[in-house]
């Protein structure tokens, strides 16, 4: 990281503000003891005593300080009494002027400002663990700083809006999250914000506004090359153009979503399988039927209802849409309105229809769309988009087939790809196989582990991450996963958790590799399963007395005087000559 700019010294910034109550207050100073000096002072032998300017400064100081010790190093002629009045109510102007200037200091935007930056700075110097830079604190950047500090990592957060900086605050996170309101989009900021920092692991650009995360992207390309960049992107041409400059993942959460709806009527089973597999670890998936295939009603025909109808004509599904401004283009039907009143609704074909997606920026008029559409057809699929996180209640409470919350499709994505990269390779391979056989690892997956979401972890099987499992590889020993996927306190019990792929450096990819499949040094495995189980798992392969009791069923001797101990009585009985 740069050092601090000039212009955000603290110190500077106060010498500038301060500059003429300072010079006023020392040139008043200077005036009242230089009069005391030349005050004659009472008559000793003859003559009059003079201060010296030691005892004169001495004196000045604690009088206008206020502190007052009386009249030393003698008691003072009527002169100095004199000029010692005079003194004090001019320290009293110099004082009151300095002090409201200080007053108005302390309320100066700029120096909270330059005190804020200069503390964010020193905060982010200090981090010495791996930590994700994190551009926007809205409802997706909260989310994502929630989830980085249950996996223990560390979160650096710039937000423009400082109602939302002082929101961290409130929020229980176990470390503190350095938290800065400045712009994003500004490099100067990034770097700041610790972007070439030697423990910066990552950069996730959440903000609303597209050109900011393209700017963020373009810096962390530029300013950091090795650090990974997770940029959100609304508009196709944001993301082509982070695309063109190597962005490595880009998430639109619309096309994200409509990508999973064509899966949906395309691939129920395979839509079914990618849910339970990037759901929220720990919570119950609910047995919800398939969106059905037939006529669909589109309300709201801007970012989001564009790629859903988009996602309809690559399923070869009809689609009617209602839109305020429509746009007739000869493939679709299109009907006037917002779709809140019944008429425009009957006018599209409700009581016909099969399904409706709500897709409209207000909240308010899409519960009003559905709602009305769920009166005129009791059947109909609804699905619902979501914008503000605070009207959650209102949308927990209608019983949507599908509710559709843009931060949420984000941040589940951006979760499962920063705590587990090998996940999104994973999910691609499962998308290209057919309905078949996502149906029947989806059957043989949750019969094992139940529709409880798996936690998801991959791990290395390198010497850092899993010692003694790699020190065997490399002495030329035989593991297979069936031999490793047992229990540490009973062998003969198998864990719950499945390998769903396996990565080799040599590019041999395998999905829902075989139990009998060998491992080799430097495979990192993508495992499903229990927290227990993943716990187990990673104590396995990293301990040798836990590995040698799951491979051979031999309990090691722990500690060095044990392990003496069990060599001396292992060892062979020496032959005595007579």
């Amino acid at each position: 990281m740069q050092d601090l700019a000039r212009h955000h010294s603290i110190f500077f910034l106060i010498l500038r503000r301060l500059r003429a109550p300072l010079i006023l207050l020392i040139t008043l100073f200077a005036i009242a003891v230089l009069g005391l000096t030349l005050a004659p002072g009472p008559v000793v032998d003859g003559r009059p005593s003079y201060l010296s300017f030691f005892h004169a400064f001495y004196f000045i100081s604690y009088t206008a300080t206020t502190i007052g010790f009386g009249e030393i190093p003698y008691t003072f002629s009527d002169q100095q009494r004199l000029w010692v009045i005079f003194s004090i109510y001019l320290s009293v102007i110099g004082w009151a002027y300095t002090l409201g200037a200080v007053f108005n200091l302390l309320s100066d935007r700029s120096l909270r400002q330059a005190i804020a930056m200069q503390t964010f700075v020193r905060q982010v110097r200090r981090l010495r663990e791996p930590f994700y830079l994190v551009c926007g604190y809205g409802e997706t950047g909260r989310l994502i700083c929630h989830a980085l500090d249950r996996m223990g990592m560390r979160a650096v957060v710039v937000e423009i809006d400082e109602a939302k900086v002082g929101e961290l605050d409130l929020h229980a996170y176990t470390a503190d999250v350095p938290a800065i309101c400045a712009d994003a989009s500004n490099p100067e900021t990034l770097k700041f914000a610790g972007l070439t920092h030697p423990s910066c692991v990552g950069v996730v650009a959440l903000t609303n506004d597209d050109p900011t995360n393209l700017a963020i992207a373009i810096s962390s390309r530029l300013l950091a090359p090795r650090v990974p960049a997770l940029c959100r992107a609304e508009h196709d041409a944001t993301a082509d153009n982070m695309a063109s400059f190597g962005t490595r993942h880009i998430i639109n959460p619309f096309e994200r979503f409509s990508e999973t709806l064509a899966l949906s009527l395309h691939a129920p089973k395979a839509s079914q399988l990618l849910g339970w597999l990037t759901g929220v670890p720990g919570t119950e998936v609910e047995q919800r039927r398939d969106p059905p295939r037939g006529n669909w009603i589109v309300c709201g025909h801007g970012r989001f209802g564009r790629q859903m109808v988009s996602a309809m004509d690559s399923e070869a599904v009809p689609v009617t849409i209602i839109d305020l401004d429509p746009k007739p283009d000869g493939i679709h039907r299109w009907v006037r309105g917002d779709g809140t009143g019944a008429d425009a609704l009957r006018q599209a074909g409700v009581e016909d229809a099969t399904g409706i997606v709500c897709g409209t920026s207000s909240d308010t008029d899409n519960l009003s769309i559905a709602v009305t559409a769920r009166e005129l057809n009791r059947e109909l699929f609804v699905i619902v988009r979501q914008n503000h996180e605070s009207n959650r209640a209102l949308f927990d409470a209608y019983d949507a087939d599908i509710t559709v919350v843009p931060s949420r499709v984000i941040g589940y994505e951006c979760i499962a790809i920063l705590s587990t990269p090998l996940l999104a390779p994973f999910l691609d391979e499962v998308r290209a196989r057919d309905e078949d056989w996502c149906g029947a690892q989806l059957e043989r997956l949750t019969s094992r582990l139940g529709w409880t979401v798996p936690e998801i972890r991959s791990e290395r099987i390198n010497l850092s991450r899993a010692p003694a499992l790699y020190r065997r590889l490399m002495r030329g020993e035989t593991i297979t996963l069936e031999m490793l996927l047992r229990s540490p306190s009973n062998r003969d019990r198998v864990l719950d958790c499945e390998v769903l792929y396996l990565d080799r450096d040599d590019d041999d990819h395998l999905l829902m590799p075989a139990c009998d499949t060998r491992i080799r040094a430097g495979d990192e495995l993508l495992l499903a399963g229990t927290r227990s189980a993943l716990n187990d798992i990673g104590l396995i392969i990293a301990n040798e007395h836990t590995l040698a009791y799951i491979l051979t069923g031999e309990d090691l001797p722990g500690g060095w005087i044990w392990e003496r101990l069990s060599r001396r009585k292992a060892a062979p009985a020496r032959a005595f000559l007579p």
